[in-house]
């Protein structure tokens, strides 16, 4: 569905591509991109799967939006529909915000001669395969920019990019507004029916690169330390099943799975502690929505988060898989006041370089330097 462009004067036409039928961060992250871009000017489309949530939230909000069926086997049909919109409708830049959006998008351009130029989005942070698929449609000529959500994944990435030049970091925001609200304190507390507990939780996708597998071994290894933390999981995903066999096999029983939850503002800042155990991380947003609720952080020192939980200042790191670290950093916390209240501090300044407002602003100058605008 799409309605005609208001009228500006030399407006940056931009095509994103996001092909993932489910919600996640870039999902996110290319809801606020749009919002704040729209506001600035920038004429766009969205290209999204059929039946997607992404289709969903374009229809709910008027946006200018096409699908296509994301299939085994159509990858050519997703492919065809980035040349014709680009041609139909004089797009300026393609934004590809997934890895078969990427796919897609260089089948575009290599097989069906779509010469508009591409920007991509990399969130991840483990490396480029070597497979000559792989190394080719990231060091395809219509490629211009490769967007790192973090340093580390621009690091990771530059291994395989044979024009550096083409590499650049643009950290992930979170909408602040969303926390803004006077939401009265209580109401997961209320909800797991505790009182004097210390509560320790995450809301993070049940994914296998957030190692839950890892959070509940710190559950246990704190337990052992002290009788009066209870752990919440609020989300959903992939491994639900696998991790809550996970808990019941080690016998966990001060732990609750709420699910999926479209009330974090509201129940986030219940928490004492915010844990995030993640094996690989792109950069970690669900943090940042920690820092905004005045909730202390220990995380894993996994790809980008580093850059944002500086350790003692803005929270706590231990290395990924160590338990026994991730329980020992959280009995700091919760036994030392001071350094709860320096580290909170950190995590509020440290808060005001990654909002959506700045993602965009960002973005914006990486699209005006690949147009020469």
């Amino acid at each position: 569905m799409v309605t005609p462009f208001k009228i500006t004067k030399n407006p940056i036409k931009v095509l994103h591509v996001s092909s993932e039928p489910s919600w996640r961060g870039g999902e996110q992250q290319l809801t606020y991109l749009y919002s704040e871009l729209e506001e600035k000017g920038v004429q766009q489309i969205i290209l999204c799967a059929t039946d997607s949530v992404m289709e969903a939230y374009c229809k709910e909000h008027g946006w200018n939006y096409y699908t296509a069926p994301k299939k085994t086997g159509v990858a050519i049909k997703f492919s065809k529909n980035i040349k014709s919109i680009c041609k139909k409708l004089a797009i300026d830049l393609v934004h590809t915000h997934d890895a078969h959006a990427h796919t897609f998008a260089i089948i575009a351009a290599a097989i069906f001669g779509n010469k508009t130029p591409l920007v991509v989005s990399r969130r991840v942070d483990f490396p480029i395969s070597k497979s000559r698929t792989s190394i080719f449609k990231y060091n395809h000529k219509r490629v211009k920019k490769i967007v790192c959500v973090s340093d580390k994944i621009k690091e990771i990435t530059a291994v395989d990019i044979s024009d550096q030049s083409k590499l650049i970091t643009v950290h992930s925001g979170i909408d602040l507004s969303k926390f803004e609200g006077s939401y009265k304190k209580g109401k997961l507390r209320v909800e797991l029916g505790l009182s004097s507990q210390l509560l320790i939780g995450n809301t993070s996708a049940l994914a296998d690169h957030k190692d839950y597998f890892t959070f509940l071994d710190t559950a246990i290894a704190l337990n052992k330390l002290r009788s009066d933390c209870y752990f919440v999981i609020m989300g959903s995903g992939p491994m639900e099943v696998e991790i809550k066999t996970y808990a019941d096999k080690l016998g966990l029983e001060n732990i609750t799975f709420t699910g999926f939850r479209n009330d974090i503002p509201e129940v986030l800042e219940d928490l004492d502690v915010f844990l995030i155990t993640s094996k690989t991380e792109g950069l970690g947003t669900s943090i940042l929505d920690a820092f905004a609720c005045n909730v202390p952080v220990v995380a894993t020192a996994a790809g980008g988060i580093p850059e944002i939980v500086i350790d003692e200042k803005s929270g706590l790191i231990a290395p990924v898989k160590d338990a026994d670290i991730l329980a020992k950093q959280v009995d700091r916390l919760l036994n030392d006041q001071q350094l709860k209240t320096d580290i909170l501090k950190g995590a509020k300044e440290t808060l005001n370089w990654y909002t959506k407002e700045a993602t965009a602003e960002k973005t914006l100058t990486v699209y005006q330097e690949v147009l020469g605008r």
